[in-house]
């Protein structure tokens, strides 16, 4: 059960997160497989460097071959000379990593279910911000026991124009919507913040009790 709390930070019930959980024997590994595509996935892998067959100029042989007392060369562009090619450098390439999609549901629930001693439930505040303040839900934050320095993570069941605004401009803070979890913000971040919309959105998708068929019908965003 996780403790809830309102705007003023006083506690006003218990809530509970019923997510479906990877085995304690895999969980470690299929979140941190997740976390790698994750990270993997966001190269763009477009690093790009000539070779000596791709550099302009070159083609003539810069001095003859004997009786010059140096070095022979073919080219001026080979990879020992300034302005040469560039040997085993980068090339575009793809960096995207595969996982099921049933793996990366689990492992998003997983991760989840992972934070809970670490997350704080909290009643919708949306009205409580009638025009964006920043200095308002910092005060917010520190009545739900969050520490400036410490990474956080608010999730919310939709977007809301004045708590964007407000959250922007808050170190170590990260506002994502219910239908945009990822891994890597989940298990980056010290402490969560869930409202009471976004717990339920999240329960009705990744709950334990429905069938997989019925979860990949609710799910926005899988």
């Amino acid at each position: 059960m996780i403790t809830l709390q309102d705007w003023e930070g006083n506690k006003t019930g218990e809530v509970n997160l019923d997510v479906k959980t990877a085995k304690e024997s895999t969980a470690n590994s299929i979140v941190h497989r997740a976390v790698i595509r994750q990270l993997n996935n966001q190269r763009q892998g477009n690093a790009c460097t000539k070779t000596r067959a791709e550099v302009r100029g070159g083609g003539r042989k810069p001095w003859k071959q004997k009786g010059t007392g140096r070095a022979r060369a073919g080219s001026n562009r080979s990879p020992l000379w300034r302005g040469g090619g560039v040997i085993f450098g980068p090339k575009p390439r793809d960096f995207d990593i595969k996982m099921n999609r049933k793996e990366r549901r689990l492992a998003l629930s997983t991760a989840l279910a992972g934070r809970v001693n670490d997350m704080i439930v909290v009643e919708d505040f949306n009205s409580q911000l009638a025009t964006p303040r920043t200095k308002d839900l910092v005060a917010a934050l520190t009545r739900w026991g969050i520490e400036s320095r410490k990474k956080t993570l608010i999730i919310t069941d939709r977007k809301y124009e004045n708590i964007e605004l407000s959250a922007r401009n808050v170190r170590n803070l990260v506002l994502i919507t219910a239908d945009q979890l990822n891994v890597f913000d989940i298990v980056n971040a010290h402490k969560v913040i869930v409202t009471v919309p976004a717990l339920d959105k999240i329960n009705s998708v990744y709950t334990s009790n429905v069938s997989e068929k019925s979860q990949e019908e609710v799910e926005t965003n899988g």
